[in-house]
């Protein structure tokens, strides 16, 4: 099969409507034999339980850092160089060993995997709370290679095996990241207080739920199917505009997002926020991205393009932003909600473009495994940035140019991977 940039605005309502609802982007959809592998357990219940306490590991690694950040460097004597390292590492990973997932996936089985990776998780959750500055560096980046190996298989585990309900699923497995993410980020700062200001338990306590997860999980392994796998090729996305367009809309947007789980926390408290405040803001601001994060999509479609969409969600996290870093402090609330309606709509438009770019589920899985890789990857560099520019000029200020850079590039990247094509693929099976 051979895309050309022929504009899918002919394709009908209906049909989009329906790509849509499936925006967990299937990383095995080039493999018919796991496509074709049917659930290990008859039990519905049981495996959307486990489902959902997977995702809700997905982010607690990353979020509750940025809460406790100016302890723990205060403690081990990190630079913010260092510190912007620490946030960098594990969103490195995410990119770095995501194409590891399916690989494993074929080898093992996805179930396996998941449960396999679930304890290295907790490993390394484990080792950056409790050995100090090299456990947790290597810790950090133990567990960002997990949740970016998880974060691969997942959703298209939830395809499989709700392929009836991808809609709602796709509103579920939203849910849990967002929960996760903003429970780490209200509740580190606390458990650290309840144990007597020892930062390594408010990191350590995240050990549990993955534990838990991992219990849960563990009735869905069981023998690995057997059988011929049938498996396609897709070339010329590194060669095609269009996709790199969307690989880096993917990318900038998620270094905002990550700028945001390291580093936001830090920046208000220097504001005159305490750390406990601090974490509930980026804890209220990520649950707000729920709202948005499930209307984006919908929305985003009603128009000829996405080209207006990304503009206006990409102007309200800048806003956000800015005013988290320059507004009178009275205001905070309403600038945090700002953010978090924008950050939810951005990602969720990311996921948007690769399904509505893609001619089919081959094109997309390859295409998202594009935009993760090289994105994450790229995303990565702009916790480490705010780090750096905050070491050389001991304030605040100056990272305001880092957050309307990457903006900039962002909607510049956002104008090309709207507008209403495909990218130009070829399909072969194998």
């Amino acid at each position: 099969m051979t895309g050309h940039p022929a504009s899918p605005s002919d394709t009908p309502a209906a049909k989009r409507t329906a790509e849509l609802e499936e925006l967990l982007i299937d990383a095995e959809a080039d493999d018919e034999l796991v496509q074709q592998t049917p659930p290990a357990l008859h039990r519905p219940w049981l495996l959307l339980l486990g489902l959902v306490l997977v995702a809700l590991n997905l982010r607690p690694a990353l979020s509750s850092m940025a809460p406790l950040l100016s302890e723990v460097s205060n403690a081990l004597g990190l630079s913010a160089a260092k510190a912007g390292l620490l946030t960098t590492l594990p969103v490195l990973c995410l990119g770095l060993f995501a194409p590891l997932a399916p690989i494993l996936a074929r080898r093992f089985g996805a179930e396996r995997v998941v449960l396999g990776i679930l304890l290295t998780l907790a490993g390394g959750i484990i080792l950056r709370s409790s050995f100090g500055e090299v456990g947790l560096f290597a810790g950090s980046i133990l567990a960002g290679a997990s949740i970016g190996v998880i974060g691969v298989l997942l959703p298209g585990i939830v395809k499989r095996d709700f392929a009836k309900h991808a809609g709602t699923m796709t509103g579920v497995y939203t849910m849990a990241l967002c929960l996760g993410a903003a429970m780490a980020a209200g509740a580190s700062v606390p458990l650290s207080e309840h144990f007597d200001q020892r930062w390594a338990a408010g990191l350590g306590f995240w050990v549990l739920p993955a534990l838990v997860a991992a219990i849960f999980w563990l009735p869905q392994v069981g023998p690995k199917h057997s059988g011929h796998n049938v498996a396609y090729r897709v070339r010329g996305l590194l060669r095609d505009p269009l996709a790199w367009q969307v690989t880096l809309y993917m990318g900038l947007q998620s270094s905002l997002a990550y700028i945001v789980f390291g580093w936001l926390p830090s920046i208000l408290i220097d504001r005159g926020l305490t750390a406990t405040q601090a974490g509930l803001v980026l804890s209220g601001s990520v649950i707000v991205q729920l709202t948005s994060s499930l209307a984006a999509p919908w929305l985003a479609t009603r128009g000829k393009d996405q080209r207006p969409a990304i503009v206006v969600v990409m102007l309200m996290t800048l806003g956000g932003l800015f005013g988290c870093l320059f507004a009178p402090i009275d205001g905070l609330w309403g600038w945090a909600i700002l953010l978090g309606l924008g950050q939810g709509a951005t990602f969720a438009l990311a996921l948007t473009l690769i399904v509505l770019r893609s001619r089919d589920a081959h094109v997309a899985a390859n295409l998202s495994s594009m935009a993760q890789g090289f994105g994450y990857t790229l995303a990565s560099m702009g916790p480490f940035a705010v780090g750096v520019v905050h070491d050389w000029t001991g304030g605040w200020g100056a990272v305001g140019w880092i957050f309307g850079l990457i903006g900039l590039g962002a909607i510049i990247a956002g104008l090309g991977a709207g507008r209403s094509r495909y990218v130009q693929a070829t399909c072969e099976k194998l």
